[in-house]
């Protein structure tokens, strides 16, 4: 059945391209040089090898060969900033800068590290103006960034309201920007639901769109963009059940709307809020037992 149905495709880099989609080669002369990404690159494709991922890649074309573009990504698991990167890796093997929150980029050694040499952009969640400049910057490097509009995982798998982040950083940079959808992510690591990393040989789909307008106000500009990844959602997911299904239809990784059991949107917004009360709170623990602390400090000197 995968045979007949994988006939369409031909195998690039260890990724399922349509067979009729334009060939991209070559590489980037100053991406080439960062060992650390590079190295990171590796070892995710031997993972993906080893899980015996089968992952379908398309509109790598979209992708410019040289130069800055904001890439806009839906999100639906924790593995996300690693599979949105494989269209840009087949446009000649280019890096992506990923937006994540910042305090990934104080964990203990190596990750903090690697996050920081890998050059991804900290965001402040209370404060994303000075993310936004550092975006800014690396457009004008040359770099490709990656945003999720929606801001966090979504727990529907529906797309959630988007910020205008990608937006702003787009039009202020002068630079595409191209939707991307990443879908099959969810079944291997999300919010919720039990890791899937051993062999399951689970199936993955991954496809980037022409750049969409950047005319008009950040708000136009993201509705514009949300609406161009909705119905990019609908054909991927149409796509992904037409070559990996036929599908039971109450996985709890299938959204309420296609007969899944994953939460409707109305249940993903009381999760998402009791998650952030819960966040809220420890930060709050965190910073009284801080305070706390430097108060005895003091009286002890």
């Amino acid at each position: 059945m995968w045979r007949k149905k994988n006939q369409r495709f031909r195998k690039v880099s260890g990724f399922l391209v349509p067979a009729d989609e334009p060939r991209t080669r070559g590489s980037h002369p100053a991406e080439l040089k960062e060992p650390v990404y590079r190295l990171g690159i590796g070892l995710a494709r031997l993972v993906m090898k080893l899980q015996g991922v089968r992952a379908v890649a398309q509109g790598a074309e979209h992708i410019p060969a040289d130069g800055a573009a904001v890439i806009a990504v839906n999100h639906t698991g924790y593995m996300d900033f690693i599979f949105a990167g494989i269209p840009a890796h087949l446009r000649g093997r280019r890096l992506v800068r990923f937006m994540t929150k910042k305090e990934i980029f104080s964990a203990p050694f190596p990750v903090g590290w690697v996050m920081r040499a890998m050059k991804h952009v900290p965001v402040d969640r209370e404060a994303g103006r000075d993310a936004l400049e550092a975006a800014v910057e690396h457009c004008a490097a040359g770099h490709l960034v990656g945003i999720f509009p929606e801001g966090t995982i979504s727990r529907s798998f529906e797309l959630k309201e988007f910020k205008t982040g990608a937006a702003r950083i787009a039009q202020r940079s002068e630079v595409p920007l191209i939707p991307l959808i990443v879908w099959g992510s969810q079944r291997f690591w999300t919010k919720d639901l039990p890791k899937n990393l051993g062999r399951k040989r689970l199936p993955l789909w991954v496809r980037a769109g022409a750049p969409i307008s950047t005319e008009g106000s950040p708000e136009d500009v993201t509705a514009r963009l949300r609406e161009r990844m909705t119905v990019m959602l609908e054909e991927v997911r149409r796509d992904y059940d037409a070559q990996f299904g036929p599908f039971d239809g109450n996985e709890p990784w299938i959204p309420a709307s296609l007969g899944g059991t994953a939460p409707n949107q109305e249940r993903a917004d009381l999760l998402d809020r009791a998650e952030k009360e819960r966040r809220q709170a420890k930060k709050a623990r965190k910073a009284e037992q801080a305070q706390a602390k430097a108060a005895k400090k003091m009286k002890e000197n």
